[in-house]
């Protein structure tokens, strides 16, 4: 074999070794088995896909500022004159349904609760007296009873006899009207204890709610939001001691112009934006109010909020009210990880008919849905784009790229 023969083929073998070496090692990265990972293009921009720009109606909204509120929420006032003597905790913290909050002195209640338990007692005496009374009168009547005083001066077994029927003849007495007229006076007497046994119990259950009414209890498991008063202070019956609420459950409280009513119901899902983050959300139409601010001319409207968001009763939001009234654009919209900020400006990375990459600044619209935003200007329907650009991306890359076999769905839903 000669030296040129030898050389050629050892050149040849070298060539294929390299290839080998090149496919293994692509391969062992997941280039290999990519529909979309394109020879000569660098890792973190491989794994990032290409998605078409598609059209969207979308209708103009007003974004209307509002203000997180709980859902429930208590002021707790006195309902006692008194001395504040104790009080639970500090604002932010949580209690059970039926905890002890505030107490008012009550040493004074306790007295007038012991006078009216010992009224009661009394009564309750009297009251059996009286039907005592009564019964005897029922079953030993005292108009027939030997003991009373006899009539006209003679014994008292002939004036039983002899002298009350005798006059009785003449139309000078009636035993029987005598014994009706002693039962009904028992039996007024035992109404009348009855009366007063009512009254006293009465006076027992007012001291009890009194004393009830000395302590606030939570009306449901939440948060201390505020103290009004401390520990030493004296209060009056209908002064504030704390706000109360539930921040587990939180909503959002606008007040919407008239004109913008009409494109609300019940039940609708509104976009949101929370001051924190930027949080994008859907929030629930949960409750319109029948009747408009007669100054303002507004209507108040809240709305759920989903739990588990990072909010807090009084953060600012903002509402995204549909306006009825205004006619529907269709415009290009685009995913939210598209966008990158240049500064102030916001921009999106497009690969051009040259397969190359072009950083082109966008004018935004309105939020489509939490993972959508339209574009204004910019970009047009058909155009291809990277859906996450990654940190750091410049725009003189000239990618060979093949789309991912599911670039062409759907991405607003």
């Amino acid at each position: 074999m000669s030296i040129h023969r030898f050389l050629k083929l050892f050149s040849h073998v070298c060539a294929l070794s390299l290839t080998v070496v090149t496919n293994a090692s692509m391969a062992g990265q997941g280039y290999g088995q990519s529909g979309y990972a394109p020879s000569g293009m660098s890792t973190p921009y491989m794994q990032h896909g290409i998605i078409t720009v598609q059209m969207a109606n979308t209708g103009a909204s007003v974004i209307l500022g509002g203000t997180v509120v709980p859902l429930r929420e208590a002021t707790l006032a006195a309902q006692t004159p008194g001395r504040v003597e104790y009080l639970a905790g500090q604002e932010g913290d949580w209690f059970e349904e039926g905890e002890m909050l505030v107490a008012i002195d009550d040493d004074d209640l306790i007295a007038r609760r012991q006078q009216a338990l010992a009224a009661l007692g009394g009564q309750a005496t009297a009251l059996q007296n009286a039907q005592v009374q009564y019964s005897r009168e029922f079953w030993a009547p005292q108009s027939r009873s030997l003991s009373r005083a006899p009539g006209m001066g003679m014994p008292a077994m002939f004036d039983m006899f002899f002298t009350r029927n005798m006059g009785s003849g003449m139309g000078m007495g009636n035993p029987w009207l005598e014994r009706h007229a002693d039962l009904y006076s028992q039996g007024a007497n035992v109404g009348q204890a009855q009366s007063q046994h009512w009254g006293a119990i009465s006076r027992l259950q007012e001291a009890d709610a009194m004393l009830r009414d000395s302590q606030s209890l939570a009306p449901f498991t939440g948060v201390i939001v505020k103290k009004l008063v401390e520990i030493g202070d004296t209060v009056q019956p209908g002064q504030p001691l704390l706000r109360y609420a539930d921040t587990q459950e939180l909503q959002l409280q606008v007040e919407v112009p008239a004109r913008l009513m009409a494109g609300l119901k019940q039940d609708m899902i509104v976009r949101s934006m929370l001051d924190v983050g930027e949080h994008v959300i859907n929030a629930r139409v949960a409750q319109i109010y029948p009747m408009a601010d007669m100054q303002r001319h507004t209507v108040t409207v809240k709305l759920d909020l989903p739990s588990g968001i990072p909010a807090a009763p009084g953060m600012y939001a903002e509402i995204m009210i549909p306006d009825a009234s205004a006619p529907v654009h269709s415009l290009p919209v685009i995913p939210n990880s598209a966008v990158v900020w240049r500064g102030s400006l916001p921009a999106v990375y497009v690969l051009n008919h040259e397969n190359k990459t072009e950083l082109r600044l966008v004018r935004l619209g309105e939020i489509v849905n939490p993972n959508t935003i339209s574009v204004l200007s910019g970009v047009r329907p058909g155009e291809r784009l990277y859906a996450t650009p990654p940190p750091g991306m410049s725009s003189d890359w000239t990618p060979q790229v093949q789309e991912a076999p599911n670039s062409k769905r759907n991405f607003l839903q």
